[in-house]
């Protein structure tokens, strides 16, 4: 690296200053290492992008029949979002399975899947449920033995809610009128295949 610096804080009500160290949520990047994590599994022959998703994840209603886990990779599936059909004023915490329960009961698409874009974070859900399917582990024990140890990135965490823990955290803070307020993951924005992995600048190489 040319240059390897930090600026601001990580925690401020604790004056805790962020460093190469500081794990931050990765959000909605961490979709790419779920994408990653299927076509690791594709290349060992053990699902094809061309698989209808309903071969993992029989439970989901007839109208994503024709539902492929390409469409899921590529935000073609038209896959009703999970976010809209939550109950009003939910607090606990969604997880991957808990978007294919919610999905269970939606029998229908925005459209014909393959025939339209649109960004679905309920895609990215169920794409990490077939990876831990086909693999025959968790998504998180995956990520850790396919791509972070193979690359060396040790300071790294695929979130599993009630059992991972986050060193060296960074928040993330809303200002409103004047004063700075802590924020956190709603109920929607942990699930693990969209945006589950909190990751540190200086990860890989660290031993």
């Amino acid at each position: 690296p040319v240059v390897r610096r930090s600026w601001g804080f990580a925690d401020l009500e604790n004056h805790v200053p962020a460093t190469l160290h500081t794990n931050y949520r990765l959000a909605s990047i961490t979709k790419q290492f779920t994408a990653a994590a299927i076509l690791l599994l594709a290349e060992d022959g053990r699902l094809s992008l061309g698989d209808h998703i309903r071969k993992w994840l029989p439970s989901l209603p007839a109208a994503v029949d024709s539902v492929t886990i390409e469409h899921l990779l590529t935000h073609t599936s038209g896959m009703i979002a999970y976010e809209d059909v939550m109950p009003a004023g939910a607090t606990r915490q969604v997880h991957d399975v808990d978007v294919l329960h919610l999905l269970e009961s939606q029998d229908s698409t925005y459209f014909t899947p393959g025939k339209d874009y649109r960004y679905s974070n309920t895609g990215y859900a169920l794409l990490a449920l077939i990876v831990e399917r086909a693999s025959g582990r968790s998504f998180a024990s995956f990520l850790h033995e396919r791509t972070f140890t193979p690359l060396h990135i040790t300071n790294t965490v695929a979130f599993q809610d009630g059992i991972s823990t986050v060193s060296n955290r960074a928040f993330g803070y809303t200002l409103r009128q004047g004063a700075r307020t802590r924020g956190g993951p709603t109920a929607t924005t942990a699930v693990p295949g969209r945006g589950g992995i909190d990751a540190a600048t200086a990860g890989r190489g660290e031993r």
